[in-house]
């Protein structure tokens, strides 16, 4: 149970910003191991985000709780995703060949593609939470809930089907890159799936209908234009299953 504890913490101190006990000592191969714990790591930040937006909904309007709740998810993570979602956007708009895709990814500049990408995914989650949250504020949280664990384990799915791209890469992404095991890939879909209960049947469909058609079309495009999967390749599927989510949730709720 310790270890278990152990790895939470772990995949809590890489893929967020949160405080983690002293104890905690990182190593490669326990980073590998607990990004089975990625989704469990979304339950914690989508509650901080509807933890935010519900305090603030109390006393501001609901555009500006929204704000301060995307704000709040965002401090949270370092803005772990976005970064991974800006450089696959200029990488795969910029290069034509695997090696300039993967030196733009590289490259801690963000580019036009990156910027305009990163712009239009964050307006897309903001209008799909705002329409959402007309009338009563139970859809944004549950929404909040389960997209940010559901999301991660799109990612998480990516790393048991595909190659890390970087082979040579000394990275602290490439700490991570192993293939989860039956019972880790297990653990976390369990952990991704659980907030659907939070949902209505049709919601809860639509929502994982759509994430499965991310991680495919994730899938697909990463293996033809890399080979692979890379750290920000995590990231930018984590962010389109979140969106794609938002727009499930919001379909099937309001067509009810």
């Amino acid at each position: 149970m310790r270890t278990q504890i152990e790895l939470l913490f772990i995949a809590l101190g890489f893929f967020t910003r949160l405080p983690i006990p002293g104890w905690v000592a990182f190593s490669p191969d326990k980073l590998g191991q607990a990004a089975r714990f990625l989704p469990l790591v979304g339950w914690i930040i989508g509650l901080i985000g509807a933890t935010v937006y519900w305090l603030a909904v109390q006393v501001l309007p609901v555009d500006l709780a929204l704000v301060l709740s995307m704000a709040a998810t965002i401090r949270a993570t370092g803005a772990f995703h976005e970064d991974g979602w800006a450089d696959t956007c200029d990488g795969l708009g910029g290069g034509w060949t695997k090696a300039q895709v993967l030196a733009i990814m590289k490259d801690s500049r963000i580019g036009s593609y990156g910027a305009i990408g990163l712009v239009l995914v964050l307006l897309a989650k903001y209008l799909a939470l705002a329409n959402l949250a007309a009338g009563d504020d139970y859809p944004v949280i549950a929404a909040l809930l389960v997209a940010h664990s559901l999301s991660r384990l799109a990612a998480v799915s990516l790393m048991a089907v595909l190659d890390y791209a970087r082979a040579d890469d000394s990275a602290k992404s490439a700490s991570v890159a192993r293939r989860p095991t039956s019972a880790e890939l297990g653990l976390a879909t369990l952990a991704g799936i659980l907030p659907l209960l939070l949902l209505n049947p049709r919601e809860a469909l639509t929502a994982l209908v759509l994430t499965a058609i991310v991680i495919v079309w994730a899938i697909r495009t990463f293996a033809r234009r890399l080979g692979g999967y890379t750290g920000d390749c995590l990231g930018a599927t984590q962010q389109v299953a979140e969106l794609a989510i938002y727009f499930g949730i919001l379909a099937a709720w309001s067509s009810t």
